[in-house]
């Protein structure tokens, strides 16, 4: 909003000698850096009384599981109040809407990604969280395949109108649709072919990935919203590396250096990733250990689509799933759980799925469990980052 006031009125303010003063405001770096600032200060201003709203409401976490194991660090954890991903996502929303560009595509279809899955895991969130004060209740939540009908369905949306947006009208190619592999040059040769790159996605492709890369990373960082402080703290640390990934992507001569796609126009999501950075920060400052909310389906959800969305966007899924590893492994420890359950009736890989609480129950504190996979995630964003200057 405030980028957007300042164009429209960048001639009347220099003309009364003012734009000087304001001009701080085109410089995208400053705006990212101020919409991390803005969100951290939001979340810790409207935490307490978030947090307190959420205690009247009753909206806490049951303390229940089906690991005996965990039974009694769960049911420490009873009536703490969840759903504190309304403090994240309105951070995000309020922090973009003032310092990014609202009339860009991808902010806008950022912000309908965020929105859509905030709200998705809301439902899903108050459905499980009030079910003790409706005895005729029937469900404890939505269940799996409603929740992936509308992951499924905003993916498609997305793949859609991103690749629509993304062509450029008469070229051959265009690197905002290549596949983008680590150690691969990618750039437009003055042909305007695209070197050493393997694929042009077509529409399909291109959807399919944005099917797989938004989905895929809102269930992961939800799988992983499992101890005090672990998604919000694996999810800011990534989204700093990410940071970096979208200002290259948006900046011609950084992507034309580094030989990464240049994708137009996709520099004002690094306002959106600057945001979500401060606010998943600032969470933290409730969410430590021992933790007085949790965020819930509302904030996991909508953390792990923008993950995914912003890295379908910038053409780097590869290393933004190299960088969440952690939520890659959570997940699939989940799947391997469940399927060799399922195939020896009744036997187990671990301990308790997800991992984080094979960890646990192995004799690692909670503390130690989170500390540790942050310090993995700083060096495999770091790894990641160094990759891009690897070619």
């Amino acid at each position: 909003m405030l980028y957007w006031l300042l164009d429209i009125s960048r001639n009347w303010l220099d003309g009364i000698g003012l734009y000087s003063y304001l001009q701080i405001l085109d410089r995208l770096t400053f705006r990212a850096l101020a919409a991390a600032m803005l969100a951290f200060a939001a979340v810790l201003v409207f935490g307490k009384p978030v947090i307190a709203w959420l205690q009247r409401k009753k909206i806490g976490d049951s303390g229940l599981t089906d690991a005996a194991g965990l039974a009694a660090a769960a049911n420490s954890k009873k009536n703490v109040p969840t759903m504190g991903g309304i403090l994240i996502v309105g951070a995000i929303i309020g922090a973009t809407l003032l310092l990014a560009d609202i009339r860009n595509f991808y902010v806008l279809l950022g912000l309908v990604v965020l929105v859509w899955l905030a709200v998705l895991g809301g439902v899903d969130d108050w459905l499980k969280l009030t079910a003790a004060r409706r005895p005729t209740a029937s469900r404890q939540g939505l269940v799996a395949w409603e929740k992936l009908v509308f992951q499924i369905g905003l993916g498609l949306l997305v793949g859609y109108f991103a690749w629509q947006h993304g062509r450029a009208p008469g070229a051959p190619v265009n690197l905002a649709h290549v596949l983008n592999l680590p150690l691969q040059k990618t750039f437009e040769s003055s042909s305007g072919a695209i070197a050493d790159g393997l694929w042009y996605l077509t529409l399909g492709g291109f959807t399919f990935v944005a099917v797989v890369m938004i989905t895929g990373m809102s269930n992961a960082v939800n799988i992983t919203d499992g101890m005090d402080g672990l998604a919000a703290g694996t999810m800011g640390i990534v989204s700093l590396g990410l940071l970096v990934l979208t200002f290259i992507a948006g900046w011609q001569q950084a992507a034309q250096y580094l030989l990464v796609p240049y994708v137009t126009e996709s520099q004002e999501l690094a306002v959106m990733v600057g945001a979500t950075a401060g606010a998943c920060v600032g969470f933290l400052w409730f969410n430590c250990l021992p933790a007085r909310v949790f965020m819930g389906d509302t904030g996991a959800l909508a953390l792990g689509g923008l993950l995914g969305y912003v890295a379908l966007i910038i053409r780097q899924e590869v290393i933004v799933i190299f960088m969440s590893a952690i939520f890659a492994i959570e997940t699939a420890s989940v799947a391997m759980q469940v399927g060799y359950f399922k195939a020896t009736k009744g036997k187990r890989i671990f301990k308790c799925a997800p991992y984080h609480h094979h960890l646990h129950m192995s004799g690692w504190t909670e503390g130690q469990v989170v500390t540790r996979f942050w310090i993995i995630t700083v060096l495999l964003v770091v790894i990641g980052l160094a990759s891009i200057k690897v070619r």
